[in-house]
């Protein structure tokens, strides 16, 4: 039997098309915003990486949101290209839904997150 958060879990994950680490950098060149939302004491511990936004998780939204007054200069609009970026990627499968419950419908999340994203730009 799986726990509630597995299926909240799942539910998220149904409705991301999920990157590869390998897909990143094609990302990157099309224009998409790498985001990490781990936090300090995380990214300390593990590592930066060079070309993610840094947006603690607490306020992904307001941050990403293109109707937010704390909006990023990079939410201009709808049509932006999240990738979220957490630890091992499940908490950034969450935050990328929510970016979606937004309207923000092109976000997703790195499968395998930072321990797999620094294999491919290590």
């Amino acid at each position: 039997m799986s726990s509630r958060i597995d299926a909240v879990l799942d539910a998220a994950r149904s409705r991301l098309t999920r990157m590869a680490a390998e897909e990143v950098p094609a990302a990157l060149a099309r224009g998409a915003v790498l985001v990490d939302i781990r936090p300090a004491a995380q990214r300390a511990a593990e590592g930066e990486v060079a070309a993610a936004l840094v947006v603690e998780r607490n306020v992904l939204e307001w941050r990403c949101d293109p109707t937010s007054d704390a909006r990023l200069p990079q939410a201009v609009d709808d049509d932006v290209e999240w990738v979220v970026l957490c630890s091992e990627g499940y908490t950034s499968s969450l935050a990328a839904a929510a970016l979606q419950d937004l309207g923000l419908h092109r976000a997703t999340d790195v499968i395998g997150g930072y321990h797999t994203l620094k294999k491919i730009v290590d």
